[in-house]
């Protein structure tokens, strides 16, 4: 079952019970990308294990 597959499932049940339609898939994608970016950016890494660079390989 794929994303648009539960997502209409997941409507359809909301409605048989009188709830609120559940968000569209992919709606937040963009905002916990974000977020996970800022994390990343403000929590440097612990002592234990050094940070992963990205390689600058050409």
């Amino acid at each position: 079952m794929d994303a648009i597959q539960q997502h209409l499932l997941d409507t359809y049940r909301a409605a048989r019970l009188g709830e609120p339609a559940p968000p569209p898939p992919g709606r937040h994608d963009r905002t916990t990308l974000r977020d996970l970016y800022r994390h990343w950016l403000t929590h440097p890494s612990t002592g234990e294990q050094p940070a992963r660079r990205l390689r600058t390989d050409p």
